[in-house]
């Protein structure tokens, strides 16, 4: 049986554009590293994609982040450093207009993993969400949420979502 790794909106805003932080780059090599023991292993990896569009700020995340990234084709929508560099076309990718996916939950729905390990960024928001998610559309899997491999710009926050995921029976490594 495979095991899933996700990646989260790796993309360039949120590590070194419109909304980057320090902590989003030191994590790069890791993911990059995961990942390629993922294909090497012919398990499954998953890529999310924040997509904004150019009304960004008339929307409701953007009228309460009021911060331009992620626009859908933009240089800051696209994936950063080494993890660019490991996207494979087998690996199924999302485009999400919002913190969570649905579409990913759906796809899943009918999937059967071993287990789904969860990386990138931002751990208190899109993180956070779509495990939830996940873990609705498969309640049965053990989910992983490896703390080498997520980043917050805001520490407390990134703290609380962990203790709220383990809360809910997300294995936290």
């Amino acid at each position: 049986m495979k095991k899933l790794l996700i990646v989260i909106d790796y993309q360039k805003d949120f590590v070194n554009g419109s909304l980057g932080f320090d902590d989003a780059r030191t994590i790069d090599d890791y993911i990059a590293s995961l990942i390629r023991t993922y294909h090497e292993n012919n398990d499954d990896v998953i890529f999310t994609f924040d997509t904004h569009q150019e009304n960004y700020l008339e929307t409701q995340e953007g009228k309460n982040l009021p911060v331009v990234h992620c626009l859908k084709n933009s240089d800051g929508w696209q994936l950063y450093g080494k993890v660019a560099l490991e996207l494979q076309e087998t690996d199924q990718c999302f485009n999400k207009k919002t913190f969570g996916s649905l579409d990913l939950g759906n796809y899943l729905r009918n999937k059967i993993y071993q287990s789904i390990t969860f990386v990138g960024v931002v751990s208190d928001i899109c993180v956070i969400s779509n495990a939830i998610i996940c873990k609705a559309a498969l309640p049965e899997t053990d989910i992983y949420i490896d703390t080498h491999g997520v980043a917050s710009n805001n520490q407390e926050m990134q703290k609380k979502a962990l203790d709220i995921l383990e809360n809910l029976q997300f294995h936290i490594v």
